[in-house]
């Protein structure tokens, strides 16, 4: 990695600082970040964590205050950016992949020779020749921390940093950014009290406050140690607030609860396989869902998961070389995407990533009737007042007619999941849904999955590499096996320990 050394012994100040966007006003009055203090934004219930973080990388510019005594050399990580790049390589139309990992990486080293090292310790060392169009979201992730570290960054912005990441790449990064922070200072912006680095020395939050005229103030005032930190009650408050909003969206789905078609099976896979030229993804897949089960797939980064679930969405190519029946139909025997799609709400990177229309927050949802990327029907007034509803139970209804492109990553996430549930799907799909989610709407999103769950409202099949995520009342597992040559599968039917033992907060 090399030494990258600090900016001397003047602290980042932060003062005066305003920055307005709609109702919502973010205000840092005066914030020292003292030399090789390694801070975490701990995002509780707003986005200003994440604005905080794109000012000090230079990405907007706020409204009024300055910030003084930033390095020349500044490394950000965020799910937005990460975004950014996947539609500059999207763009790419000669290229049959996109660039490859070694590239993109050098594209930012500051000393090439440093390469074949760094590429080892974020473990892109075997994917060094593949196109980014190729990788997982976890393996993108990786490529976006190369980028920042190829930099020698004196100040190292990370924003939801294991966002994607499989449990073993989620330890190795608490790993390298420790070793990091012996030259760098970090900034680590989370909604994860689990996700703070053993180097966090200090602790930020923002408290909010609506104002009599309506606008929704965010002000950084409780700076802490990280001492402080782990005695201070925030975390209580916070958990209550998630389950009384979790409650108020229960009951929205109850007072919407339609009677939809039984299947059983939902869904099959017989000897599932997809195999490309180059390399065999996974082989032997023998699945069954059943009417009632809910299910979660798990497995490391790039073994296959959203391969699999895309052989049930019809998105893969190889969908109709295998034998699956979906909803009491074979597959290919007519049926088309949307007769299948009427059925299934998604919630994944993919749809994030193919959801560029330039269509309001309000319509995102109203897109969900019709599993469509933007609207193009006519909605009715009952879908519209209930779209309205979503978007009161999701406290944004001042971006009602905000375009989808000028939300934060999280608000985009957030209207999303309210696209996939507007409609009560017979099958929800949800492939690490909580990336960018502030704590309260995480918490939110988890709470009211697992009440879909219990209620019977739809059947779930999740995807999260989170240990704290496993939902109790999923008790059926699909999980990816290694072997020499791509992946096998091993489905299992057994009590989910781990979610009694570590109960929804």
């Amino acid at each position: 990695m090399g030494n990258s050394a600090t900016h001397g012994d003047k602290a980042i100040a932060v003062k005066g600082l305003r920055y307005g966007r709609g109702n919502e006003l973010l205000v840092v009055d005066d914030w020292q970040l003292m030399p090789m203090q390694h801070w975490a934004i701990f995002a509780t219930d707003s986005y200003s964590g994440s604005l905080l973080g794109r000012m000090l990388a230079a990405d907007i510019q706020p409204d009024e205050g300055q910030i003084c005594n930033l390095p020349a050399r500044v490394g950000w990580v965020s799910l937005g950016l990460q975004q950014a790049l996947l539609e500059r390589e999207l763009a790419k139309d000669e290229l049959d992949y996109g660039s490859t990992v070694e590239a993109l990486v050098l594209e930012c080293c500051q000393d090439s020779a440093q390469l074949p090292a760094l590429l080892q310790k974020v473990g892109l060392e075997p994917l060094r020749q593949r196109g980014f169009r190729q990788l997982s979201t976890g393996e993108t992730r990786r490529v976006m921390l190369a980028r920042a570290l190829a930099m020698l960054p004196q100040l190292l912005i990370l924003d939801d940093p294991y966002a994607g990441l499989d449990a073993e790449h989620q330890g190795s990064l608490s790993e390298l950014l420790c070793e990091v922070a012996a030259h760098s200072q970090l900034l680590v912006i989370t909604s994860r009290q689990e996700e703070l680095p053993p180097c966090i020395s200090h602790v930020a939050l923002f408290n909010s406050e609506m104002l009599k005229s309506g606008q929704h103030v965010h002000k950084l005032s409780a700076p802490m140690s990280i001492e402080q930190w782990h005695s201070h009650p925030v975390m209580a408050q916070l958990n209550a607030l998630s389950a009384s909003r979790s409650d108020e969206l229960l009951a929205l789905m109850e007072r919407q609860r339609h009677n939809a078609e039984a299947f059983d099976p939902l869904v099959e896979i017989k000897n599932g396989k997809v195999e490309y030229v180059s390399c065999l993804i996974f082989k032997g897949v023998n699945w069954r869902i059943n009417a009632g089960q809910h299910w979660q797939v798990r497995g490391p980064n790039g073994c296959g998961k959203s391969t699999l679930l895309g052989l049930i969405l019809g998105d893969h190519p190889q969908c109709y070389s295998n034998d699956i029946t979906l909803f009491g139909r074979p597959r290919g025997s007519g049926e088309s995407i949307w007769q299948i799609k009427q059925r299934i709400g998604i919630v994944s990177s993919a749809l994030h990533l193919q959801y560029r229309v330039s269509c309001s927050a309000l319509d995102v949802l109203l897109s969900g009737f019709y599993d469509s990327i933007g609207l193009y029907h006519k909605p009715t007034k009952p879908q519209v007042d209930l779209a309205k509803e979503w978007l009161a139970i999701l406290h944004m209804n001042e971006f009602a007619s905000t375009g989808f492109k000028q939300l934060d990553y999280g608000q985009q996430r957030l209207l999303l999941i309210g696209r996939a549930l507007i409609k009560q799907p017979l099958l929800l799909i949800l492939d690490e849904p909580y990336q960018g989610l502030d704590f309260i709407n995480r918490t939110l999103v988890m709470r009211a999955l697992e009440m879909i769950a219990e209620h019977h409202l739809s059947q779930l099949l999740y995807v999260s590499h989170h240990r704290e995520d496993a939902l109790p009342a999923i008790k059926n597992f699909v999980d990816f096996i290694k072997q020499d040559n791509g992946y096998s599968v091993e489905v299992s039917h057994r009590p989910n320990e781990l979610a009694q033992r570590m109960p929804i907060p």
